[in-house]
């Protein structure tokens, strides 16, 4: 099983290693209509890891899409990440942001990774020292990542794989997108589910900003365990989809990947 969290005690007590990068990946807005008061604050030597503009392609037709390697490589050397970076990423919501880039880190190779959990809410609450500036002094890394392309499915492969059921699509929506009884927050996107897909919405297996315990972990996972297919998960544009990929793997699920697209792009390519 890959590593997937960290708690603030260890955090804390690792914050002189020399090899330690933490990251915030928190955004000023999210689809979900999520909120905090935790802006301009900061863990000590923290770097922002810009997911939308500089990790994620911005020529492509859908948001969030996974850059590619040069881009993710290039400004992973920028925020002077190394190959040998111990990195622990975090965002101001407890987890929400922070594992897409758990993930894309793993997909780039490099395991040595870790999601904050409770993230920057725990940290604070934990009275933990905070500083209002990020990290911006530091030298050009040397992280040269090598994409996975087995953890990332495409509307092919999903167009292919889907309707007959050889992978297994868990969407991280909420029941009423999912369902097609609530409107999608994107203007003009219609509402409704993947053929065959299961639904675990994001909020399901987080508690007060935190992964639930593992035992209720499994418990939520046991629909969808039994049977050995590999699990595809998906929600509006792959970022909570991750959510529910980094508790499936924190339970020991195997054989995991994220529908980069998404519902955003499956029904914009479905209806045309």
């Amino acid at each position: 099983m890959a590593n997937t969290i960290i708690d603030c005690d260890w955090l804390k007590d690792n914050l002189s290693n020399k090899n330690l990068v933490i990251l915030d990946c928190s955004t000023k807005s999210n689809k979900s209509g999520l909120e905090t008061e935790l802006t301009e604050k900061y863990i000590p030597n923290t770097r922002y890891f810009d997911l939308a503009k500089m990790f994620s392609d911005l020529s492509a037709e859908f948001p969030n899409t996974f850059p590619s390697e040069e881009q993710f490589n290039t400004n992973c050397q920028k925020l002077g990440i190394n190959n040998d970076s111990i990195i622990v990423v975090y965002d101001n919501l407890g987890i929400y942001n922070s594992p897409r880039v758990w993930w894309m880190f793993q997909t780039m190779g490099h395991d040595n990774v870790f999601v904050l959990n409770g993230g920057l809410p725990a940290w604070v609450e934990s009275s933990y020292p905070i500083h209002n500036s990020l990290n911006e002094s530091f030298a050009k890394g040397n992280f040269e990542g090598n994409k996975d392309s087995s953890k990332i499915k495409d509307f092919h492969f999903m167009k292919i794989n889907a309707p007959i059921c050889s992978v297994q699509v868990i969407d991280a929506r909420s029941s009423g997108r999912f369902l097609g009884t609530e409107p999608e927050p994107r203007e003009g996107l219609k509402s409704g589910s993947i053929p065959h897909s299961v639904n675990i919405p994001f909020q399901e297996v987080l508690e007060n900003g935190f992964l639930k315990p593992k035992e209720q972990l499994t418990s939520i996972f046991e629909k969808v365990k039994e049977n050995k297919r590999p699990k595809v998960f998906s929600c509006g544009s792959g970022l909570t989809a991750c959510i529910i990929l980094l508790a499936a793997e924190h339970v020991g699920i195997s054989n995991l990947s994220i529908y980069d697209g998404s519902w955003t792009e499956w029904a914009t390519k479905t209806a045309l």
